[in-house]
């Protein structure tokens, strides 16, 4: 079986966002729930539940985003 990216959710206080998705992302998103439950041997009651850690791990693997958000956070010379 594949190794997936995801692994096992955590929970954490939400914040609620709602957004549309094409009904091909919903589908696909659907099966990954499905594949995971099968891989880690917890079921996901609510597909939508893998979104954010999804998103946490594509941001944290995107090495353009990590350097900008480190360069925005660094004091400014002279300002602190």
């Amino acid at each position: 079986m594949a190794k997936l990216k995801l692994g096992a959710i955590e929970d954490d206080k939400p914040i609620k966002i709602t957004h549309e998705l094409p009904a091909s992302v919903h589908r696909d998103l659907v099966a990954y729930a499905q594949i995971l439950a099968q891989e880690t041997a917890h079921p996901i009651g609510d597909p939508a539940k893998l979104i954010a850690p999804m998103l946490a791990r594509f941001m944290a693997a995107d090495r353009s985003f990590r350097k900008a958000r480190r360069a925005r956070q660094r004091p400014i010379e002279g300002e602190e």
